[in-house]
């Protein structure tokens, strides 16, 4: 049993298996949200679903970033990255249109930052969730 559907721009429907969600600056004792801290958590971010998923391509949704108006640090201006960090074990049919459709699926784990604890689902999924080129970036396998 899936978490969420969601739709796809190109009409695929994907389903959530698995998410794991943590806070993007949790833990963070000293220092700011600038670009190295932020690269350092999106890369740390993107080898744990590595990890967790070895055996399913990991996509990384590019992240929006905000700029507040307050005064740089030594390591740059402030940057901040969405709240919520996640990572979504998601599945649907085949690639491949050849493999039978009973016997074989597809899987591609994604990365991504969000504002809040909403799980994406159906055509309200976050647009840039929606837009995942499924068909060049997901793997098949067999059931």
């Amino acid at each position: 049993m899936s978490l969420s559907h969601i739709a796809l721009s190109s009409g695929r429907s994907i389903e959530l298996a698995e998410l794991r969600i943590s806070s993007t600056y949790g833990g963070m004792l000293e220092g700011y949200p600038c670009k190295p801290i932020n690269d350092m958590k999106v890369r740390g971010l993107q080898r744990q679903a590595e990890r967790a998923f070895p055996s399913t391509p990991v996509h990384l949704v590019p992240p929006s970033c905000e700029y507040p108006d307050q005064t740089a640090g030594a390591f740059g201006p402030v940057e901040v990255l969405p709240s919520v960090a996640c990572i979504g074990a998601f599945r649907s049919t085949a690639v491949a249109p050849e493999l039978d459709s009973v016997l074989h699926r597809s899987a591609l784990t994604v990365v991504w930052f969000q504002a809040g604890l909403d799980v994406p689902s159906g055509e309200n999924a976050d647009p840039v969730l929606r837009s995942i080129r499924w068909e060049e970036l997901a793997q098949d396998y067999e059931l």
